[in-house]
């Protein structure tokens, strides 16, 4: 009925949707990295919202099997990063913003992103502990919470995020460039 109508044409459709999805994850990336270098932390208004919406946009891009693998990218990205969250290394928002991210890309586009979210991260830490010539303080923490590993403990609140006097690195910033980046490197995007 719809292939009656003058000028539509499904193949198109099929493809500026997909697109679509994208664009959102770019956005919504971006405006957590943005929000996270602001206030350094990232809202619930931004992050409980985005799951449901892009299993359902996948829904409607192409069927259940799609919200399916929507779904399955959000668990496999709070799954991934939820020991992190337990042990105080890693915030709520951060946490929530990488499962929102698997929602919109799926597992097997999540995995790169958060490859490259933690080597951009982990560079950012590193210029950090640089920057402010904290080397050998660094190296002792790293032992502690490694010990504390090993023992099946948390490395103790000195050691957590919540400690006003720790040094953070924003990682919805490290998310955002890995999104951007890889939505950038796909075929279609013509800048």
């Amino acid at each position: 009925m719809l292939s009656a109508v003058k000028g539509f044409c499904p193949v198109k459709s099929r493809t500026a949707l997909p697109k679509t999805l994208w664009i959102l994850a770019a956005a919504f990336a971006l405006t957590a990295g943005i929000t996270d270098f602001r206030a350094r932390r990232i809202p619930n208004w931004l992050t409980y919202p985005a799951i449901p919406i892009a299993i359902v946009l996948h829904w409607i891009v192409a069927g259940g099997h799609a919200a399916l693998l929507s779904l399955a990218g959000a668990a496999i990205g709070l799954t991934v990063l939820l020991p992190f969250v337990l042990l105080g290394g890693l915030g709520g928002g951060d946490w929530k913003l990488m499962g929102a991210l698997g929602a919109f890309l799926e597992p097997r586009r999540l995995l790169p992103v958060l490859l490259l979210t933690l080597m951009i991260n982990g560079i950012m830490a590193l210029a950090l502990v640089l920057w402010k010539k904290r080397v050998g303080q660094t190296a002792r923490n790293v032992g502690r919470i490694t010990a504390a590993m090993f023992r099946f403990r948390a490395p103790g609140s000195d050691l957590s995020i919540d400690n006003s006097e720790a040094e953070k690195v924003p990682f919805g910033i490290a998310a955002a460039i890995a999104t951007l980046l890889y939505v950038a490197a796909q075929p279609w995007v013509v800048f």
